[in-house]
């Protein structure tokens, strides 16, 4: 996963989510406050770039008090694909297994997707 910092492309990807809304409102809302300085620490990670299959937005790890802390663990998906949502969930550092975490999303299917890699997985889903 690539965390985007510069300011263009976060201008870049702002325009683009704005395009699919209301799907995208919950990362489009990160996007937007971390283009515009940032104070909750939060960063926003794509697959790639530009041309993107999904976009996470998550508190910075180095921020992270308490690894059972879900809410603190917070992170907004919105993908266009749902295998790039399963890859994501399956195999990336972006999403450990080591912390509770919450997704907050707006497309069908992501309940679907998370309950089978969570299943896969062997791990419990509330």
């Amino acid at each position: 996963m690539l965390i985007l910092r510069c300011p263009a492309q976060l201008q870049l990807l702002e325009e683009t989510l704005r395009k699919s809304l209301p799907t995208t409102l919950p990362v489009l809302g990160t996007v937007m406050t971390v283009a515009r300085g940032n104070p909750a620490s939060h960063e926003v990670l794509v697959d790639s770039w530009p041309h993107f299959g999904i976009v996470l937005t998550r508190l910075r790890p180095e921020d992270h008090q308490d690894p059972r802390d879900y809410y603190a663990n917070q992170l907004s998906v919105f993908y266009r694909d749902k295998g790039a949502l399963q890859a994501l969930l399956q195999g990336t550092e972006a999403v450990t297994r080591e912390r509770a975490f919450q997704i907050i999303g707006m497309q069908d299917g992501l309940d679907e997707a998370v309950q089978e890699v969570a299943s896969a997985r062997g791990m419990k889903v509330e």
